[in-house]
């Protein structure tokens, strides 16, 4: 009982700093862009690639949908009833039923369900992003990027788990506090490692050629005060023609990355201007708020768990008889499922917010609302965007402001700057 309390008070305590940190470093009042100035850019965009983007999402809409169900319902059904436990038991019986088989091996199994029973719908996709052209890849290449993912995956996961179930063999009393711990460690590695180890593995990056985009990407990100290690260009068109830009990791290790395909399609200011946006998130430690959120988001998640495993009406259900053991790894998928489906607005909301901080500081920083302009245009063209998604689900599920409402952005900007 004492163990418990002990938990519950540093939940309470996380959660609270989780709230100071977030109340702090999230923008949550931004002036949203004027509705009219959207309607407005609506109306100059080309009435046919607004039609193709609507028709390209519409197509898309059933099977993302159908994924989600599915993915909840697989994680219920794996999660609350014997069958995880199960398929935890078969995966470590070859090497005696060991605890670390168990919770290697049968983590594979668990999530490879879920993959499987899904892995239809994204080839239903890829047969869609293809017939609009914004896949390059053929099915081999589209294999063997699927293949990466699940190998990458399968490193990164099977280590959290071995360390985790670790924990909870050698410290069955106190596995909550020494997992917290690490699982936040792990989120703040991570931030570190995935840019120079992972993004390498799905991208070959070379650096830009010297001339004067590169010299003035340099310049701009010296006068914003973000210095960076260097400018990158991923080869982006292997797989697809979507143009995109991006500042990536922590510290020594961030770069400016620009995907070949902008290149091609972009002017070299429309380039300066999303590279401003994204020296807009180093500018204001957007990728270290989300670490640390997600470090203590992450920490409280694990303590969470400590908590819902004195719940036995739960234990029951997925035929475990502890939720520190392998064995119930199928809970803790549906339990995962289950927060990330619930939380997904709260933070498409907060990453609206950030996105449209950032939009602002692109204009701030190159003082040229057309330009910028131009480029979400150009974005929302070569991407397929739907310039003005239905408000439902742009509530629910947008990360970014629209195309029409970053255009509004900034023509409010430039009215303001008048």
């Amino acid at each position: 009982m004492m163990n418990r309390v002990w938990a519950a008070g540093t939940l309470v305590v996380l959660l609270a700093v989780l709230a100071v940190v977030a109340w702090q470093m999230i923008p949550w009042h931004r002036p949203p862009a004027p509705r009219a100035d959207q309607l407005a850019a609506l109306e100059q965009l080309p009435a046919d690639q607004v039609a193709r983007g609507r028709a390209f999402h519409a197509e898309l809409r059933p099977g993302s949908y159908a994924s989600m169900l599915l993915t909840l319902i697989v994680a219920l059904v794996v999660g609350l009833t014997p069958l995880g436990a199960w398929l935890v038991t078969q995966a470590g019986r070859p090497f005696g039923g060991h605890w670390l088989a168990q919770a290697v091996l049968g983590g594979f199994a668990v999530v490879l369900v879920t993959e499987v029973v899904t892995l239809p719908l994204a080839a239903w996709r890829h047969t869609i992003v293809v017939r609009y052209g914004i896949s390059t890849q053929s099915w081999g290449a589209w294999t063997i990027d699927l293949l990466k993912s699940f190998a990458v995956g399968a490193v990164i996961g099977g280590l959290a788990l071995a360390g985790f179930y670790t924990v909870t063999h050698f410290a069955p009393r106190w596995w909550w506090a020494i997992g917290a711990a690490g699982a936040a460690g792990l989120v703040v590695l991570l931030s570190f490692v995935l840019p120079v180890v992972v993004e390498p593995v799905f991208n070959k990056f070379t650096p830009m050629a010297d001339g004067p985009l590169r010299t003035e990407l340099i310049e701009l990100a010296a006068r914003d005060g973000v210095p960076v290690k260097d400018v990158l260009v991923a080869d982006a068109s292997r797989r697809t023609r979507a143009v995109n830009a991006y500042v990536s990791g922590l510290g020594p290790t961030r770069r400016i990355v620009v995907y070949d395909t902008m290149l091609k399609e972009a002017e070299p200011a429309e380039v300066v201007s999303v590279a401003a946006h994204e020296l807009g998130h180093a500018k204001d430690g957007d990728v270290l708020t989300g670490t640390i959120l997600g470090a203590l988001g992450t920490a409280a998640a694990v303590i969470a768990l400590f908590l819902l495993g004195s719940w036995q009406w739960l234990l029951a259900r997925a035929g475990v008889d502890t939720i520190s053991e392998p064995r119930a790894i199928g809970l803790l998928l549906a339990v995962a499922t289950l927060a990330g489906l619930t939380a997904g607005p709260a933070q498409a909301f907060v990453s609206r917010r950030i996105e449209a901080r950032a939009d602002e500081h692109a204009l701030v920083l190159t003082g040229d609302p057309a330009t910028f302009e131009a480029m979400q245009r150009r974005l929302g063209t070569v991407n397929l965007s739907d310039p003005d998604p239905p408000a439902w689900e742009h509530a629910m599920f947008a990360s970014h402001p629209s195309t029409v409402e970053r255009m509004a952005a900034a023509r409010a900007f430039a009215r303001g700057a008048r």
